[in-house]
């Protein structure tokens, strides 16, 4: 039986532990020792949704500016680009370099090598230090940060979903902005939290891929003018 191989690794910053990235013929995986694997290019149809529900309903606004906290396998930042205009901008934040490395590689294949496209930009870093110090600068931000406000791959990413990281998020986004949340499930307290924030909420559940696999959740968060 064909076995997945180990291709590379890249350590989490903040001593937060370390990726694996695998192969199995055409496929790939990421993984966190000790905790498994996050995600895999046989699955992405809820990343995909994520970008689609924000996105579609900001491509018309002039020169429309998207924050994505999150590489990933690129799945995301993708789909975004596909339901954005040529005037669009995309800043994609991700923590660890290695997943950049990666996507720069053959895994960016599998989402047609989205860092490639002129509208992209990235920065590598925590996305938490763009929410702290940017204000109105975003149409709309997508965050697909380890598990949702459920984390388990790094404490520190629990902020970005407590009420400073919400706020954070309003402050960062431009008047009518979007707030679009990955989640591997749905969380009565999270909905809470954003409407004491000021969002208008809505909440979807979206298969892990072509209407099978998990149930994963997306909230929709709309700021005020």
């Amino acid at each position: 039986m064909s076995q997945w191989e180990l291709l590379d690794t890249g350590e989490i910053p903040g001593n937060s532990g370390e990726m694996q990235l695998h192969q199995l013929g055409n496929e790939f995986s990421i993984s966190v020792v000790g905790v498994g694997v996050l995600m895999s290019t046989m699955a992405h149809g809820s990343e995909d949704a994520l970008a689609e529900v924000a996105c579609k309903i900001v491509a018309d606004r002039p020169h429309p500016r998207v924050l994505i906290g999150g590489l990933g396998m690129g799945f995301t930042l993708a789909a975004a680009l596909r339901h954005l205009g040529a005037n669009a901008e995309v800043v994609v934040a991700e923590l660890v370099p290695a997943v950049v490395k990666w996507n720069r590689g053959d895994l960016g294949a599998h989402a047609g090598h989205p860092l490639q496209d002129a509208r992209t930009t990235v920065r590598e870093g925590d996305v938490a230090k763009i929410l702290k110090a940017e204000r109105r600068a975003y149409d709309a931000i997508l965050l697909d940060v380890d598990n949702g406000p459920e984390g388990f791959t790094r404490k520190k990413n629990d902020w970005l979903y407590t009420l400073d990281g919400l706020t954070g998020a309003y402050s960062a986004l431009r008047p009518m902005g979007l707030l679009a949340i990955w989640s591997a499930g749905p969380s009565r307290d999270f909905t809470e939290r954003l409407h004491k924030v000021g969002f208008e909420v809505k909440q979807s559940r979206v298969w892990e891929h072509d209407n099978k696999g998990d149930l994963h959740t997306i909230w929709l968060a709309e700021r005020g003018p």
